[in-house]
């Protein structure tokens, strides 16, 4: 039987939990605060590594290269 009157306490105090609540004022709180701070941090480190790969590309096209790949499909088709 204790367990009957803790469940019936809990349904008639929920309510009354409900009722307290102050919809305007509820916050993340510390949990929030350190989520939004962990997800920043992978943003800011994600960015970091993105650039510092784009520094590594050579996006100049050097001219030989695209005069010579019409040369060598001429030379195969023979």
């Amino acid at each position: 039987m204790p367990s009957m009157s803790a469940h019936l306490a809990l349904t008639q105090l929920v309510p009354f939990a409900a009722e307290e609540l102050d919809k305007n004022k509820v916050t993340p709180g510390v949990l929030g605060f350190i989520v939004f701070a962990v997800m920043a941090l992978a943003v800011w480190m994600l960015m970091k590594s993105m650039n510092r790969h784009m520094h590594k590309v050579d996006f100049a096209q050097s001219p030989d290269r695209a005069e010579a790949a019409p040369a060598a499909e001429g030379a195969v088709k023979e």
